[in-house]
């Protein structure tokens, strides 16, 4: 018998406030810009698209499109989609 396999979602398990800050904290050490996109589109999702759309001012689907695997957000909804997931932006000099 053939085993099933799904695929694994990593927003189903972002719950925490802090859990989602370890994620964003991991993403931007990679200093890849794609996929710390990639990387907010999956906390959007596990916030909730809809509500992020609706606090940005930004339609559901520019959303998607902007945090898919080929989107490229600006750096403007990037932002904006920080700011409605609680997530700051911070500067700090490199070590």
């Amino acid at each position: 018998m053939a085993e099933k396999l799904t695929t694994y979602d990593p927003a189903e398990d972002l719950q925490s406030d802090e859990a989602i800050a370890v994620f964003m904290e991991e993403a931007f050490k990679t200093e890849d810009a794609a996929y710390i996109a990639h990387a907010l589109g999956v906390v959007a999702r596990a916030k909730g698209m809809t509500q992020i759309a609706k606090d940005t001012g930004l339609s559901r689907e520019q959303l998607y499109r902007s945090f898919s695997t080929n989107g490229n957000p600006t750096l403007k909804t990037t932002i904006a989609v920080m700011k409605a997931l609680g997530i700051e932006l911070t500067a700090k000099p490199h070590a």
